[in-house]
């Protein structure tokens, strides 16, 4: 069965939210965490719960950087 949360159509030895992580301070990356909580708590989609459990993927990341 296809993750549609954390999907692997991300290619490389690294791991693309950590890359992220590594181009940008902390605040940023808590901004961008964010950030994409808000995106995905906001959509209106027909799959409304596929986009609450990307945006507790999110929130999950953020809570680790706590």
């Amino acid at each position: 069965m296809e993750d549609k949360i954390n999907p692997d159509y991300y290619k490389g030895d690294i791991e693309c939210i950590d890359a992220i992580k590594a181009s940008m301070s902390l605040e940023g990356f808590k901004g961008y965490l964010k950030g994409n909580i808000m995106k995905y708590v906001w959509r209106d989609k027909i799959d409304k719960k596929e986009d609450l459990k990307k945006a507790k993927w999110y929130i999950d990341k953020l809570n680790e950087q706590l």
